[in-house]
């Protein structure tokens, strides 16, 4: 079994080094996909720093940025694995959590498993009380649109069997790629569970980068996907 970690990277020197390792000290066959997205801030020249202190790690670089979607596009093309976990790089989300989330599809029972930030029964940040509301307000409405039952459709921690991934024609470029991926999931009627995770939000001030326009975008995203797919 080889796993494929695809982390987009933009501007995240400052917990770049730390990520990577916790994702390597990951006790399965790991190969880490790191796409930078056109950092500016010094992340491309430790990630060739850490290229050549592990042989786990891929890196492609991204002429421009172009956003999260982009580069994960990019990243999936690149992914050699029988599956895939998408993996943030700022440390909002913990890798130790990897082998959880991938454990029910490869025992056959889910084709994806969302990594729940909603569910409890981990170490959760108190966080922006507004990305709350959004984040529920966004998963009420998939599950509306959808018939499902998702506690958390925009987590950044997902886990796929690889084909199943790249069967889903994404066309997002930027962070509308996360609701595109839920809608095209749900739509299809894919087996999908949810694991709770911890989380270790950001605030502004530390470098988080999503926001309430992302949000809107959400809502397009969900209701073009259910109309015209």
């Amino acid at each position: 079994m080889r796993l494929s970690v695809v982390m987009p990277v933009y501007n995240e020197r400052a917990t770049l080094r730390q990520v990577v390792e916790r994702v390597l000290a990951v006790p399965l066959g790991i190969e880490l996909i790191c796409v930078d997205d056109g950092s500016t801030d010094g992340s491309r020249e430790i990630l060739e720093q850490l290229q050549a202190e592990h042989s786990q790690i891929r890196i492609a670089l991204q002429p421009k940025n172009m956003g999260k979607g982009a580069a994960l596009h990019r990243g999936i093309r690149e992914a050699t694995g029988d599956y895939v976990v998408i993996q943030d790089a700022d440390l909002e989300y913990d890798p130790v959590d990897v082998p959880a989330l991938i454990e029910p599809i490869t025992r056959g029972s889910a084709d994806v498993v969302f990594g729940s930030r909603m569910s409890g029964g981990k170490p959760q940040r108190a966080y922006l009380f507004w990305h709350l509301v959004g984040n529920r307000f966004l998963s009420l409405l998939t599950n509306i649109l959808y018939n499902t039952t998702l506690s958390d459709m925009e987590t950044g921690y997902k886990a796929f069997r690889t084909e199943v991934l790249r069967s889903l024609d994404l066309r997002q470029d930027d962070f509308g790629i996360e609701p595109e991926i839920t809608a095209k999931i749900c739509k299809r009627k894919l087996r999908v569970y949810e694991l709770p995770i911890a989380y270790y939000g950001r605030t502004y001030a530390e470098g988080k980068k999503i926001t309430w326009r992302d949000g809107f975008k959400a809502i397009r995203v969900l209701l073009s996907v259910r109309l015209f797919g």
